[in-house]
């Protein structure tokens, strides 16, 4: 009798897990059509840009629920590029990224919420200098997703978030002899990203 009722289970269990997996898509993101930028303060009178050169990542996500999806990205912490050799050194040497020991930043989604017509607000843990935050993506589909002339289906977006870097152990500064100090702590992280249906 218990054999049956394990055969019945496990059928059961089938019959609602095979659909989901059917219906699961993985997409890939397209390092060379997706632009990770990140702006600061500089000496409390301007905003200094710069981007990472190399983000790699998949999204997972199941038509039937989109709240679903899962993210995970991946970025080459020495590939960030500020167009000045001197300052890019000092960005990934012990005195900020120290990317010799931290070479990757990562981020990893928990939660997936709908906050408007194809905008989420995506949560999830950021990895950075070795330290580990939630963070909230504000994201907007860039429309739906198109075929591309190689018989690809891609989908873009774009997301937005603010970290203070203190809170990942980024805590080098000099103060200024007017007051103030030379780098701000709040960074805003605009994402613009391209993504490769497998």
């Amino acid at each position: 009798m218990k054999f049956w009722i394990s055969k019945i289970a496990i059928a059961i269990a089938l019959a609602i897990t095979l659909p989901v997996l059917a219906n699961a898509e993985t997409w890939q993101i397209d390092p060379m059509h997706t632009n990770v930028e990140f702006t600061v303060r500089h000496m409390m009178i301007s905003n200094v840009k710069g981007q990472f050169q190399k983000t790699a990542g998949t999204i997972t996500v199941n038509d039937n629920n989109p709240a679903s999806a899962k993210v995970e990205a991946t970025i080459d912490a020495s590939s960030i590029d500020t167009r000045v050799e001197r300052r890019d050194a000092d960005l990934k040497s012990p005195n900020f990224l120290d990317v010799a020991k931290y070479p990757t930043i990562t981020f990893k989604s928990t939660k997936v919420e709908a906050a408007g017509p194809n905008k989420w607000k995506v949560t999830g843990d950021l990895t950075l200098h070795g330290v580990t935050k939630p963070v909230v993506l504000e994201v907007e589909q860039s429309g739906p997703p198109i075929h591309d002339p190689m018989g690809n289906t891609r989908a873009g977006a774009s997301a937005t978030t603010k970290i203070k870097r203190s809170e990942f152990g980024l805590t080098y500064n000099k103060v200024l002899e007017s007051g103030g100090v030379m780098v701000g702590d709040e960074v805003a992280i605009s994402i613009d990203l391209e993504a490769i249906k497998k």
